[in-house]
């Protein structure tokens, strides 16, 4: 056997007479090497059988993803509910049972964009004048934070420069620069969109700048040789290693956003979501502070969901894992 698979170089330069016996002896050894080889490749082929792990079926009725997608929220949601029915019952009626509010979102949805004044205007109304109000003042934050933050990051005398005075002014509440705003602009709505853009830029800023501090170095090193332009070096490869960390920065920047507003709106007045569950308050509407209370939070996680969808679509792989 070994002999047929490991040939002697010095047998094919054997004499010609003997070439016609070694023809046969080789279509001999080569049938039973073959045989063999069969023999054993159905030997293999079976034993694979055999070891091969018998596939599992999922039983038809298996209610897994139930368990485990659907199940714990509803249990979230109704321990929730739970709660709230004991505070209901150990207030004796100070707060509205879920039940009462419930019947009473009924009502407010069914008209949600009806208008009977400057300040008798639907939930809905309110909504929106909210979301204007937050999309400008954050369009104006990411106008001007997301290059300020290329810049701190691409130069480090920028970034030394402006460091401390990020430092300094990032802790300070945005309800802070409300008097500001209202001193400077004259006007409530104006003050309120000021107060948005300045809670808003901070995390673009530092976001964007943390992003370009970390490209790596052989990428610059790369634009170097090649010499490439200052906005050749930010647009093909600083902004496509950058935005994973610029799209967190928008996420953090809307979620602060959204969340400043309600308090604005409250210490301003006018139309808006905050100046809404202020009133009712006013008017000791303690129901609708609650439906008021549900709609911020659920408009705020539907924001908080398309940004995340928006920063898994321009993520990276190595990134998204």
């Amino acid at each position: 056997m070994v002999s047929a698979v490991f040939h002697n170089p010095l047998e094919a330069a054997a004499p010609a007479s003997r070439g016609s016996e070694r023809p046969r002896e080789a279509t001999a050894i080569n049938s039973i090497a073959g045989g063999a080889d069969s023999t054993g490749a159905a030997a293999q082929n079976s034993m694979n059988v055999s070891t091969k792990p018998a596939p599992t079926t999922k039983p038809s009725g298996d209610a897994s993803w139930l368990w485990l997608t659907i199940l714990p929220p509803v249990l979230g949601l109704g321990l929730l509910v739970l709660i709230w029915e004991l505070v209901f019952m150990g207030t004796a009626g100070s707060i509205p049972s879920p039940k009462d509010t419930f019947v009473q979102a009924v009502q407010i949805f069914s008209d949600p964009f009806y208008s009977k004044g400057p300040n008798d205007q639907g939930v809905g109304w309110n909504v929106l004048s909210s979301l204007k109000r937050v999309a400008m003042g954050f369009g104006m934050a990411a106008v001007v934070g997301i290059p300020v933050g290329f810049m701190i990051g691409r130069f480090n005398f920028l970034s030394r420069m402006f460091n401390p005075l990020i430092s300094l002014l990032r802790p300070v509440s945005p309800l802070a620069w409300l008097p500001i705003g209202l001193l400077v602009f004259k006007g409530a709505n104006p003050a309120a969109i000021w107060t948005i853009f300045i809670c808003s830029i901070w995390p673009m800023i530092i976001n964007t700048a943390v992003g370009v501090q970390r490209v790596p170095q052989d990428y610059m090193n790369v634009a170097r040789v090649l010499n490439l332009s200052e906005w050749k070096i930010v647009t093909k490869i600083l902004f496509p290693a950058v935005l994973p960390y610029m799209l967190t920065g928008v996420r953090l920047a809307v979620g602060t956003a959204w969340l400043v507003i309600v308090a604005a709106e409250m210490l301003t007045g006018g139309v808006g979501i905050g100046f809404w569950v202020w009133d009712e308050w006013n008017n000791l509407n303690v129901k609708n502070i609650i439906i008021a209370i549900f709609v911020i939070g659920i408009v705020g996680l539907v924001l908080e969901f398309a940004l995340i969808k928006l920063a898994t679509a321009f993520t990276f792989e190595e990134v998204k894992n």
